[in-house]
């Protein structure tokens, strides 16, 4: 399997997830949790790191971080390796904390990072440790809908400045936007996410691999680079879908909309227009055709030969 890219450049975001060895706990005590905070400040300190959101889970962290400095490497092995030395005294105990190296998808921050936002915030909703995120005391939410005053080392304004100027409004709209999805089913936007690796539109991916090229280039890094510049258009997939034979109108329709979701890289609106119909529609149908690929064997099996044929790879 291709290693994920470590793309890094001045001004990078980025969606950064470690987690547990063997998915064990990483956080025992409030203790535990208020020293990882400390090591998130000490990285903005030390080496520049903009931090734009975090949530501590039980056996994981999400973390919303930008790198003006162009050093997420460096921002990681302080973060982690401090906090596992940290961990490892307290409990006298010695070996990986964390499962192998951490997750950091390179996100065009315009398009993604309000939504991701909100997927962070909404994390410890789903996985049903809280009713709601402002319950969730180690995230970064209360500082975003003004229940608490955000530490000199959490930066708020990049997103809430989609909101509105006004504070108290700004806190209003940014707490109707996470939680209007209480209770409801979503899809999350690292579905978008091409190569394990970047989540933005076409441009984004393009500039990024053109980036990349540079002489000092990893080229352990080659087949990954080679699955972002490889995303076939909408009319491509379509045509692709239709050398299946299906019969069924719906059927064909469907997997197009599924493929064209999954693989083109466009954007909802784009895929939209394409079939002619809303944004939502083009998530519920993907996800109705994921679902029904599941129960299927044979949808399944086809949905996997388009996929090796478009040349493709799951995120």
């Amino acid at each position: 399997m291709a290693r994920p890219l470590r793309i890094e450049y001045p001004g990078a975001f980025y969606h950064v997830t470690s987690r547990g060895n063997e998915r064990r706990d990483i956080y025992k005590s409030q203790n535990d949790r208020e020293k990882f905070l400390s090591y998130l400040e000490s990285a903005v300190v030390r080496y520049g790191a903009v931090i734009h959101g975090y949530c501590l889970m039980s056996n994981h962290y999400h973390l919303l971080l930008e790198t003006p400095a162009g050093n997420l490497s460096r921002i990681m092995r302080h973060i982690n390796g401090a906090y596992t030395t940290y961990f490892n005294v307290k409990r006298k105990r010695s070996g990986h904390l964390f499962q192998g190296r951490y997750k950091a998808i390179l996100v065009e921050a315009d398009e993604y990072a309000a939504e991701l936002s909100r997927y962070i915030h909404l994390n410890p909703v789903r996985a049903t440790m809280v009713a709601r995120p402002d319950e969730h005391p180690w995230s970064s939410y209360r500082c975003y809908i003004g229940q608490s005053r955000a530490p000199e080392w959490l930066k708020t304004d990049f997103i809430l400045d989609y909101f509105g100027e006004d504070n108290a409004t700004t806190h209003k709209r940014y707490r109707a936007f996470v939680e209007d999805l209480l209770a409801r089913e979503y899809e999350s936007p690292l579905q978008g996410v091409v190569a394990s690796t970047v989540l933005g539109s076409p441009e984004f991916v393009a500039e990024v691999t053109e980036c990349d090229h540079g002489e000092h280039r990893d080229e352990r890094n080659v087949p990954a680079l080679k699955q972002l510049t490889q995303r076939p258009s909408l009319d491509d997939i379509v045509a692709k879908v239709a050398t299946a034979g299906l019969n069924d109108e719906k059927l064909f329709r469907n997997l197009s909309i599924y493929c064209c979701q999954k693989y083109s890289g466009a954007k909802l609106k784009e895929i939209g227009e394409r079939f002619g119909i809303s944004d939502a529609a083009i998530s519920q149908a993907s996800r109705r055709l994921a679902m029904k690929a599941d129960k299927d064997g044979e949808l399944r099996g086809l949905v996997e030969r388009l996929e090796a044929e478009l040349g493709c790879v799951r995120s």
